[in-house]
């Protein structure tokens, strides 16, 4: 562990709060989060047009959804083994001395987009989306939406706000705040990650190559592949698969 974030790790859990870690094993499994859950499961199905509320098939995608999106948020943030909170992480991400390998709010798009795409969706559709685009507070999510349903009438899922703790938005504050669609993001991830992939865990769409903080590739091609941070994926990948007894995800 560097220097830096040795100290860091080591003097703030006095003064942050202890959302600033990621959240335990069994966080997803416990009653509070069973419930909230269930919440968001009320609000997928509410989404839906009044004819297909009653199907279950839909109600059972809905379950899926709403209860992945919390466990893999959760097991995200615990890939990513964050030390601050929120902007504080970013920090150390963005640094050109690797004190965090990732965490940005646009890692945990891609990596919860990754894990909403393991199952062929019937009733709703993924996307993604931004708000405050090109400005320095600029926050990328996820958003689930009915198959048909206009945009802003979607809920926008944050697992980075709070580490790994999903944060649901409504469709009413996503349109007070003025979120906008992003689709070549979308578009982008839906070419790596199609329905039912197979891709473990620890995979990320792109990977930093360089030392500066803004510096990424895509993992798959060459200056991803032989850049430490695709090193590292790899590696992971592989321990991860190998401790998982080949399981495509620890959740």
């Amino acid at each position: 562990m560097p220097f830096l974030r040795l100290v860091l790790v080591l003097c703030l859990p006095l003064l942050l709060p202890a959302c600033q870690y990621a959240p335990p094993l069994g966080y997803a499994e416990s009653a509070p989060i069973v419930q909230k859950r269930s919440e968001l499961y009320d609000k997928l199905v509410e989404q839906l047009p009044a004819e297909q509320q009653a199907e279950e098939a839909a109600r059972e995608e809905a379950r899926w959804l709403a209860d992945t999106a919390y466990k893999a948020s959760a097991s995200i943030a615990r890939q990513y083994d964050p030390c601050l909170p929120g902007w504080l992480n970013n920090r150390l991400v963005n640094s050109n001395f690797n004190l965090q390998e990732r965490g940005l709010c646009w890692h945990y798009e891609h990596d919860l987009f990754r894990e909403l795409r393991r199952r062929k969706l019937g009733y709703f559709r993924l996307g993604c989306c931004v708000r405050d685009q090109g400005e320095g507070s600029e926050h990328n999510c996820v958003y689930v939406a009915a198959d048909e349903a206009p945009w802003p009438q979607a809920v926008v899922l944050d697992p980075w706000r709070y580490n790994g703790r999903l944060k649901v938005i409504t469709p009413k504050t996503v349109a007070e705040e003025e979120w906008e669609q992003d689709p070549v993001s979308a578009h982008y991830l839906e070419q790596i990650y199609t329905e039912g992939h197979r891709y473990p865990i620890e995979h990320w769409a792109r990977v930093k190559s360089g030392k500066k903080w803004n510096s990424y590739a895509n993992s798959w091609m060459p200056e991803g592949t032989s850049s430490r941070q695709g090193v590292l994926m790899q590696y992971r990948m592989h321990e991860g698969l190998k401790a998982r007894q080949g399981a495509w995800t620890d959740y």
